[in-house]
């Protein structure tokens, strides 16, 4: 039984599930901000696993208690970036975890190409794998 059938990228809490609606968002970031941490929204064209470090749309949130405007700004980075990938990021400045706690996508291109492995033997037989994304092939901001 395939557990991706759709071939997405599965990063961050509720990969597997299908699309976040605004409503369910919004629930995600009602939670985020009852538990005190402080919000961010990131978008990328190049979503290697590797790549942990996305582009910030805006400055992260950390005084913003309002839903409405932290869904204002995902909904302001949708339009700005329609074809990349966006996610929300909780993080907590609580002493001793002081990290994002949370992180989930709520924007994906229409087409994701995906990754491919890239087999390499070297020395003493080894063998190394090397995870390529599809989407590199191309120069950034025309990968979608």
């Amino acid at each position: 039984m395939m557990t991706n059938p759709g071939n997405q990228i599965t990063q961050g809490q509720f990969s597997f599930l299908p699309p976040l609606t605004d409503v369910q968002i919004t629930a995600q970031i009602k939670y985020a901000l009852k538990s005190g941490w402080s919000l961010a929204v990131e978008y990328t064209d190049d979503p290697h696993p590797r790549n942990t470090y996305w582009e910030m749309f805006g400055n992260p949130m950390f005084d913003l208690k309002d839903p409405a405007g932290i869904l204002m700004e995902v909904n302001n980075c949708r339009k700005t970036f329609p074809n990349h990938y966006i996610r929300v990021v909780a993080f907590s400045s609580a002493h001793g975890i002081e990290s994002p706690t949370m992180s989930y996508i709520v924007n994906r291109p229409k087409k994701e190409p995906g990754f491919k492995l890239v087999r390499q033997e070297v020395d003493s037989r080894s063998i190394r794998y090397t995870v390529h994304s599809y989407a590199t092939e191309k120069p950034e901001g025309e990968r979608y």
